[in-house]
C-alpha cells in the first residue's frame, strides 16, 4: 500500500507471483514493526506460516535501527558495530534460525517495513558471523513479483550510464570511470560516461536497442517523496516519474523487458526514516524485473571491484542474481581494507532474485 501511495496509482500491471512459491530454496522474512511489539512472519515454500514476536514498544525498536544505522558509517570501530547488528539479527532471526539451518534454505528474501528498509540485513549478526556469510539476501517490494526467471547468460549485454565528474553542486566520482571500464570488459556494453551522460541520449539508447541490464554509476537520491526521488546526468536531475516514463517507453515497443537495473552510487536521503521506500518505488515502477541499488553511495575503487565481481558471478551458469550479490559482497568483506560493512553492505537487490 505505501509503494501504491508513494505513486498514488497502482504500480503492477504484468502477472504477478506469490513470492513464497517461488523458489524452494529460499525462505521469506517479514518483520512487522507494531506500536507494542516487533512480530516477524516466517515462510516457507509449501509450508505453514511460522510466528513470532517480541514485545517491545515501536520506540524502542526504531531507536535500536536508528543505533544500527549510525554504527555503519566508515570509521566506526567493531565493539560498536557487532553488539547492535547482533541485537537486531536477535529481534529479527533468533527464533527462526534452527527452522532456517533445519530446511536447508539458501537465499533469505526480506519483505521489510518502515525504518527497517533503510538498514542492510547483510550486516546482521549473529555472534559468529554475517548473514551474508550464510545466505543470500533479497528484497520484496511486496508479497507479489512480477514472473521471475532467471537471467541467460546471453543476456547480459548492458547500457552503462556514468556520471564521474562534479556536476550540478555534486562532488566528483573518480572510481566511476574505472566502473564503466571495467564492467565494460566483462560484458558487451554501450557506454554513456560524463559528456555523453545526457537526458537525450540516455533515451535515444533505450529506445533502439533492447539492453537486459542498464547499470548507472552516478550520483542518485532515493527519499519517502517521489518529487525528491532522483538521479543525476551531466545535464539534468531525472525524476522518479520522468525514470518510469524513460524507462517503460519501451514497453510500448517490442523491446523486451529491462533483466536488471543497477543504480551504484545512489544514497538513501539522510534523516528520512522511509528514504527505502523511495528506492523500492523505483525498482517497481521502472519495470525492471531486478534492481540492484546503494542504501548510501561508496565513492572508493571498492563498489567498482564489487561491481566487476558482481558481473563475473553473473555470468556463470546456474548463479542467481542474488548468489552473485553475495558473491561480491563476499569478496570485498575477504579484503582487509574492506572488511567494515560500510564498504559491502549497502548493496541490495531488490526484486527477482533468480
Amino acid at each position: 500500500v505505501e509503494l501504491d501511495n508513494f505513486f498514488q496509482e497502482a504500480c503492477l500491471t504484468a502477472k504477478p507471483v506469490q513470492v513464497d512459491q517461488i523458489n524452494p530454496q529460499t525462505a521469506i522474512i517479514y518483520p512487522i514493526i507494531l506500536p507494542n511489539r516487533l512480530a516477524v512472519i516466517l515462510s516457507f515454500a509449501n509450508q505453514p506460516l511460522s510466528y513470532y514476536e517480541t514485545s517491545l514498544p515501536q520506540s524502542e525498536v526504531e531507536r535500536i535501527l536508528d543505533q544500527m544505522q549510525q554504527s555503519l558509517r566508515p570509521t566506526s570501530f567493531t565493539e560498536e558495530r557487532l553488539p547492535i547488528a547482533k541485537q537486531v539479527y536477535d529481534l529479527l532471526l533468533r527464533s527462526g534460525e534452527d527452522k532456517l539451518a533445519a530446511s536447508g534454505v539458501t537465499t533469505l528474501v526480506f519483505v521489510l517495513d518502515g525504518s527497517l528498509r533503510n538498514l542492510p540485513m547483510a550486516a546482521l549478526h549473529d555472534g559468529q558471523k554475517y548473514l551474508i556469510e550464510k545466505y543470500s539476501i533479497a528484497l520484496a517490494p511486496g508479497l507479489q513479483l512480477l514472473q521471475p526467471q532467471p537471467l541467460k547468460r546471453q543476456q547480459l549485454k548492458g547500457l552503462l550510464g556514468g556520471l564521474s565528474e562534479a556536476r550540478q553542486g555534486f562532488s566528483a566520482l573518480p572510481a566511476v570511470a574505472l566502473e564503466v571500464n571495467q564492467i565494460e570488459s566483462q560484458i558487451p556494453a554501450q557506454v554513456l560516461l560524463d559528456q555523453t551522460f545526457t537526458s537525450t541520449t540516455l533515451q535515444s539508447q533505450l529506445n533502439s536497442v533492447p539492453f537486459p541490464v542498464i547499470h548507472l554509476a552516478t550520483h542518485g537520491r532515493f527519499s519517502s517523496k517521489a518529487e525528491d526521488t532522483f538521479i543525476l546526468t551531466w545535464d539534468d536531475r531525472i525524476n522518479v516519474k520522468q525514470l518510469d516514463t524513460l524507462l517503460r517507453s519501451r514497453e510500448q515497443g517490442d523491446l523486451n523487458p529491462i533483466e536488471l537495473l543497477v543504480l551504484s552510487a545512489c544514497q538513501t536521503a539522510t534523516g528520512d526514516r522511509r528514504a527505502a521506500l523511495g528506492l523500492a518505488g523505483l525498482a517497481v515502477r521502472s519495470g525492471a524485473r531486478s534492481t540492484l541499488a546503494t542504501l548510501w553511495s561508496v565513492n572508493d575503487r571498492s563498489t567498482a571491484s564489487l561491481m566487476v565481481e558482481f558481473y563475473q558471478e553473473l555470468g556463470q551458469p546456474g548463479v542467481t542474481k542474488a548468489q552473485a550479490v553475495r558473491s561480491a559482497q563476499l569478496a570485498l568483506l575477504k579484503q582487509p581494507q574492506y572488511e567494515h560493512p560500510y564498504y559491502w553492505a549497502p548493496f541490495i537487490l531488490l526484486g527477482n532474485w533468480l
